[in-house]
């Protein structure tokens, strides 16, 4: 039997709804998703990602159509990700729920340090694509805390202007926490938290229908976490 023979039935992927096909795109993915930590997009090649991944070039081209399909794919699945840490444990009380979205958050700033720095900066050269999936994130994030700080989302022009503003922080603490690791998960996610509690009092100043929810609130959630 021939190379082209032996190849012959790798080269027709399963339809993109199967089951197989789906496991088979995500194991391209989570490929993406370590090529890319190492190596900058313009140094990677579809044939090295071929090549990485163990599949015909052609596998890849059927699953993203080029390079730039394969990256935003990458990009999407890691949003996607941190979007379900952050916005979970919608059963819990408010303040919980709060800090369980910021702990979230930075536990997958931890472990996913190269997508988490795409998804916040930009992408390459500032992607206007990249950009408008971190605003969406940014977004997600925005209601989660607005609903576990008043139960609402609908919120007056200066509380969101705060809150991005506490977030654009909130991001760049991050990062460097991600780039040096000298302090514990834990110690960062309470310095946010408290960054936080500040933020809803100055908004609580200006905007007194939405009052910043009470410290001893957040202490007895702590409490209960620990």
């Amino acid at each position: 039997m021939n190379n082209s023979q032996q190849r012959g039935p790798r080269s027709v992927p399963a339809p993109r709804g199967t089951e197989r096909s789906q496991a088979r795109r995500a194991e391209l993915l989570a490929t993406g998703r370590k090529l890319f930590a190492d190596t900058s997009y313009d140094a990677l090649s579809m044939d090295d990602i071929a090549r990485n991944a163990g599949v015909a070039k052609g596998l890849i081209y059927y699953y993203f159509t080029n390079k730039r399909g394969y990256y935003m794919a990458i990009i999407e699945d890691a949003v996607a990700e941190l979007v379900l840490r952050a916005a979970g444990g919608v059963e819990l009380p408010r303040t919980e729920r709060v800090q369980r979205t910021i702990d979230g958050y930075l536990r997958y700033a931890q472990h996913h340090q190269a997508a988490y720095r795409t998804i916040v900066t930009g992408g390459v050269g500032h992607d206007a694509q990249v950009l408008a999936i971190r605003d969406r994130v940014r977004e997600q994030l925005l209601s989660t805390i607005a609903e576990g700080a008043w139960g609402r989302t609908d919120i007056p022009p200066l509380a969101r202007t705060a809150l991005v503003g506490w977030l654009s922080s909130v991001e760049g603490v991050t990062l460097d926490w991600i780039a040096h690791q000298e302090l514990p998960r834990e110690t960062v996610c309470d310095l946010v938290i408290r960054t936080l509690r500040r933020t809803l009092a100055v908004i609580e100043e200006f905007e007194p229908a939405f009052p910043a929810p009470s410290v001893e609130d957040g202490e007895r959630a702590e409490g209960q976490d620990g």
